[in-house]
């Protein structure tokens, strides 16, 4: 049987006790970068988003409406093509046959109009504005309305900048004019997608 001297003991009991504190500090440490993340988020998010700017409105080729929630966005992009803004409603539609809000939006017609529903190649943002590209090729559209809801027009812009057009007039970019009652927590769930697509669009040049 291996007797353990006393000095042993006190050596390996200051060890734990030395671990322990660094495992502390090393949690205080990083709930507290952590935690200053969270807050840059928040308050860089506010102008960037919640304030992102819009376009003011002109005729366009067409109007291009992004998937996302039903908040009104489809009924925002048929009041633009009836107002006469454009010829064409080309709506983004992801959605399964069974989401029956997109269904009566795809069989809505317009007098003198034409809407089109069409599933992106991705289910992305990009997706969207590559799929808008093909029809840009084929009808020689040069100018957009695109609707989303406002936390998305900041990314949306930078995407339809390299996938579509970057000329200065070609992308005219507006909100769903509605608000949107989130808590604290889903704002700041919502500011760091959008800052994460952001990045992750910026490093992709290239739009195939």
């Amino acid at each position: 049987m291996t007797r353990i001297s006393a000095n042993s003991v006190q050596s390996m009991s200051g060890r734990r006790i030395l671990i322990n504190r660094m495992l502390c500090k090393i949690f205080y440490v990083g709930g507290a970068v952590v935690g200053v993340g969270l807050i840059l988020v928040g308050i860089t998010g506010v102008p960037i988003y919640t304030h992102a700017r819009e376009d003011s409105l002109r005729t366009a080729d067409a109007i291009v409406v992004l998937a996302g929630q039903h908040d009104g966005r489809e009924q925002y992009g048929f009041q633009l093509l009836r107002d006469g803004l454009a010829p064409v409603l080309l709506m983004s539609d992801p959605y399964p046959s069974s989401d029956s809000a997109m269904q009566r939006a795809c069989r809505t017609r317009i007098e003198k109009a034409e809407v089109l529903c069409k599933r992106p190649p991705e289910l992305t943002t990009r997706g969207e504005a590559i799929l808008t590209r093909q029809f840009a090729n084929e009808r020689g559209w040069k100018t957009l309305i695109i609707v989303s809801w406002r936390y998305h027009l900041p990314r949306a812009r930078l995407i339809f900048k390299q996938c579509f057009s970057d000329a200065p007039k070609a992308l005219i970019l507006r909100s769903v004019p509605r608000r949107y009652d989130y808590s604290l927590v889903d704002w700041e769930t919502k500011y760091l997608y959008q800052d994460i697509g952001m990045v992750k669009n910026m490093l992709r040049s290239s739009c195939r």
